[in-house]
């Protein structure tokens, strides 16, 4: 039995009311992993006002140990995970050639540790990977098809580790980057600074070229990633390059951080591959094409000058 008041307007914004009916949705947790390296860390700052309906979740090894498969399974479960981000690799790329079973544990095993913890709860994964997979030998930026053939114990398990996720895991993304820097952790801006600083001259290989790549630039194509999947429903699986726009060598890359640092009293001269040999085998020629992503998600790919002035600015700062 239904009673009216006798005041029409009243009544019907009363029945108008009971049929508003308000739906909160529940944010989706996203694991992220390797929190405290470089990638990490700029995907702290990138989500710290991340509007959308998206809760991160950073750990690193004290956290989360992504080694124990048991223990992944464990932690995605128990945090209804629906995405995860790896960003924790072994990088050490020199050590690497004779820390082979550690580097293998991190780069490929937890990888695939990930990828059956994603598929038996049903998330998806976006995993971070290496131009290394590449052998450098290409003339031309290498796109996502173009045969893998790593020379370096890191590449060559960087590259297992794509194929061991991808295969328990078909359901992931993985993206490749290059020469990465940040204000976080350990990287050849920092290096170069300090050395700057501290030197009067500098060798530096001037015959190997790349794209050098601002983490704080990966970290929200990532969240672009993660928010394109959310708007349109659909996760792109599949293989894809990012890096900063443009191409310059090593030693290239370093007058531009001493320019931007204004560091003037160092001398920087050219030098061979030959004349610095290393332990492991760097490639030679390692651009990534990255038309797929920018295409796909629509993700920005800033100059590389311009990200490495900012990124000095921090560090300066």
């Amino acid at each position: 039995m239904a009673f009216f008041s006798g005041n029409k307007q009243a009544d019907d914004e009363d029945k108008s009311a009971k049929n508003i009916f308000v739906f909160q949705l529940v944010p989706k947790n996203v694991l992220v992993t390797g929190a405290n390296g470089q990638l990490g860390s700029e995907l702290k700052r990138a989500t710290a006002d991340h509007e959308a309906n998206l809760n991160f979740i950073f750990t690193d090894v004290a956290e989360l140990d992504i080694t124990n498969l048991q223990a992944v399974e464990q932690f995605v479960k128990d945090n209804n995970i629906k995405y995860i981000v790896n960003c924790a690799a072994y990088t050490a790329v020199d050590k690497a050639e004779d820390d082979v079973e550690l580097c293998y544990k991190i780069n490929k095993d937890a990888a695939r540790n990930l990828g059956i913890a994603a598929t038996n709860n049903e998330a998806k994964v976006i995993h971070t990977s290496t131009d290394y997979v590449f052998d450098g030998t290409g003339n031309r930026p290498y796109l996502e098809t173009d045969p893998v053939n790593p020379k370096s114990v890191y590449g060559k398990s960087k590259q297992e580790g794509e194929a061991a996720l991808l295969e328990v895991c078909p359901d992931s993304i993985v993206i490749r980057t290059a020469w990465l820097y940040s204000i976080y952790g350990n990287n050849f801006v920092k290096t170069m600074i300090k050395l700057g600083k501290e030197k009067d001259t500098l060798n530096v290989v001037a015959d190997q070229t790349g794209s050098p790549t601002n983490a704080a630039d990966l970290a929200k194509a990532i969240v672009k990633v993660l928010d394109h999947s959310e708007s349109y429903n659909h996760f792109k699986a599949g293989i894809y390059h990012y890096t900063n726009e443009g191409v310059t060598s090593w030693y290239d890359f370093t007058v531009a951080i001493h320019k931007y640092a204004g560091i003037t009293s160092c001398k920087v001269s050219p030098i061979t591959t030959d004349q610095y040999p290393t332990r492991a085998s760097r490639p030679q020629y390692s651009v990534l094409d990255k038309t797929k992503i920018k295409t796909t998600f629509e993700v920005e790919t800033p100059q590389w000058e311009d990200s490495l002035k900012i990124c000095v600015n921090e560090l300066i700062k």
